[in-house]
C-alpha cells in the first residue's frame, strides 16, 4: 500500500511539474507554492502517515533523493550561466565579484546569525546551533527560478561573437546558489566535529586545511578535469560518430553529473563543488554552440521533476512537522528570511562600486536590495539535515526538522509571491 501511495504522490508531482510552470509564468504565484500547498493538503488526509518523509522516519531515502536533486540542479545552473570563469584569467574572476562577496561574507554571516539565534532563542547546544546555521546556509538554484538566469545563450540568439550575462541580479543569485550548495558542507562538518570530537582546538586546524580548503579545491579540480575531458569528447574528438555535439545527444549532461559526483566522492572531495565546476567547464567549450541549450533542457526537465516531487513530499511532511514546531523555531526561521539574509547580503554587496577594470557593472542600490532579499532556502537544507542526522547525535531532531521545514516553506511563499513584481520593476527601470 505504501508503494502505491508513493507512485500516486510522484504522479501528481509529475503532472503538476508539467502544467504549473507555464500556467503561472505571468502570475505572482510560483509552482513551488502550489506544490507545497497541495502536499500540505495531502498531509491532512488519513493515509498521509504512509508517505511522510522526514529525517526521523526515512532519513536515508530522503538524503539520497535530495542529494540527487541537488547535483542535477547544480549541473543545470552551471550550464545556464553564460559569464565565463577561467582558472588563469583574473578578469573573469573580477566579473564574478558580487558572487564572491555573497559567498565569503554573506554566507558566514548568515551561518553565524542563525547559530546565535538557535542557541539564544531555541536553547540549542553549540554543535546543534552551528548545524542549524549550516543547514540553512545554502540558497536554492531551482526554487528561485523566477529570479535566475533563463538558460544558455547561443551566438545565433545573441547576435554577437561573445556570450555573457547582462542581468547582474539574476547572475549574482544564480552563481551564488550554484556555489554555496557545496561550500556549506565544511560548516556542516564543523558542527559534526564539534558534536563528536570535542573542542575546536582538537580538530580546528585539520578542518581548516582539509575540510574547508583542501576538499573544496580538490572538488573544483576534479570537476574541471572531467568537464574538460567531456567537452573534448563532445566538440573536438576526431571521430565524427563520437562527437556528441553533432549527434545532439543531450544525455551527456546527466552522464557528467553522475561521473563527476562519483569521482569527487571517491576522492573525498566535495561532489557539489565538482559538479558545478564540471558544468562551468563544459559551458566554456564552444560557448555559442546550440548543444549547450540541448543539454540544459534535458537537465532542467529532470531537476524540475525532482525538485517539485521533493516539495510535494515536504508539504506532506510539513502538515505533521508543525506539531513539533515551537514559536522559538518559527522566530528563528522568520528572522533568517526577513532580516538575517537580507542584512548580511546587503552588507556584503556594499563593498565595491562603479565599473571595475574587467567591465562588470556594479549593482545599483535597487539591485543590491533585490539580490539581498532573494535568498530562497530549499532542497539543499533538507539534504544537509538528513546527512548530518546520520553522522552525529542531534538532540531534539524533531524540533530541528520542524524549524527547517517551516523556514523553507516560509521562504518559498514569501519569495515566490514577491519575485514577479520585484523583477518586473527592476526590468522596467
Amino acid at each position: 500500500m505504501t508503494a502505491d501511495l508513493v507512485y500516486l504522490v510522484v504522479g501528481v508531482g509529475l503532472l503538476l511539474a508539467v502544467v504549473l510552470p507555464k500556467a503561472l509564468q505571468q502570475r505572482a504565484v510560483s509552482a513551488p507554492i502550489v506544490l507545497l500547498l497541495v502536499g500540505f493538503a495531502v498531509g491532512l488526509l488519513p493515509f498521509s502517515a504512509d508517505v511522510v518523509a522526514t529525517p526521523l522516519q526515512h532519513r536515508a531515502f530522503l538524503e539520497h533523493l535530495t542529494e540527487l536533486t541537488v547535483v542535477v540542479a547544480l549541473m543545470g545552473v552551471g550550464l545556464a550561466i553564460d559569464r565565463p570563469l577561467e582558472w588563469l584569467n583574473v578578469d573573469t574572476w573580477r566579473r564574478w565579484g558580487a558572487t564572491w562577496r555573497l559567498l565569503v561574507l554573506a554566507m558566514p554571516l548568515c551561518i553565524g546569525g542563525v547559530a546565535v539565534l538557535g542557541w539564544w532563542a531555541m536553547g540549542l547546544a553549540p554543535a546543534t546551533a552551528l548545524l542549524l546555521g549550516a543547514v540553512l546556509a545554502p540558497t536554492d538554484p531551482v526554487l528561485a527560478s523566477d529570479v535566475q538566469v533563463a538558460g544558455p545563450t547561443t551566438i545565433e540568439e545573441d547576435g554577437g561573437d561573445e556570450v555573457d550575462e547582462e542581468d547582474e541580479v539574476r547572475f549574482a543569485l544564480t552563481s551564488e546558489a550554484g556555489l554555496n550548495d557545496g561550500l556549506a558542507f565544511p560548516f556542516v562538518y564543523a558542527a559534526i566535529f564539534l558534536a563528536t570530537m570535542g573542542p575546536v582546538v582538537d580538530w580546528g586546524l585539520r578542518w581548516f586545511a582539509w575540510d574547508l580548503v583542501g576538499r573544496s579545491l580538490l572538488g573544483a579540480v576534479i570537476g574541471t578535469a572531467v568537464g574538460w575531458a567531456l567537452a573534448r569528447l563532445a566538440f573536438h574528438v576526431p571521430y565524427p560518430s563520437l562527437r556528441l555535439a553533432e549527434t545532439g545527444e543531450p544525455l551527456l549532461a546527466l552522464a557528467a553529473v553522475l561521473l563527476t559526483y562519483g569521482a569527487a566522492e571517491v576522492a573525498q572531495a566535495y561532489g557539489f563543488v565538482a559538479v558545478f565546476a564540471c558544468a562551468m567547464t563544459l559551458r566554456s567549450a564552444e560557448r555559442g554552440h546550440e548543444y549547450h541549450a540541448h543539454m540544459h533542457t534535458s537537465i532542467e526537465r529532470l531537476e524540475r521533476l525532482l525538485t517539485l516531487t521533493v516539495l510535494l513530499l515536504l508539504g506532506v511532511a510539513l502538515s505533521n512537522a508543525l506539531v513539533e514546531l515551537t514559536w522559538q523555531g518559527a522566530l528563528v526561521g522568520t528572522l533568517l528570511v526577513l532580516v538575517v539574509r537580507p542584512a548580511a547580503a546587503w552588507l556584503s554587496l556594499q563593498l565595491g562600486t562603479g565599473w571595475n577594470r574587467a567591465g562588470a557593472r556594479a549593482l545599483t542600490p535597487g539591485e543590491k536590495m533585490a539580490t539581498a532579499w532573494f535568498g530562497v532556502r530549499g532542497v539543499g537544507s533538507i539534504y544537509y539535515l538528513a546527512y548530518a542526522a546520520g553522522q552525529m547525535p542531534v538532540e531534539g531532531l524533531g524540533h530541528l526538522w520542524a524549524t527547517v521545514a517551516f523556514t523553507i516553506a516560509l521562504s518559498v511563499l514569501v519569495h515566490g509571491v514577491t519575485a514577479t513584481p520585484i523583477m518586473r520593476r527592476l526590468e522596467a527601470r
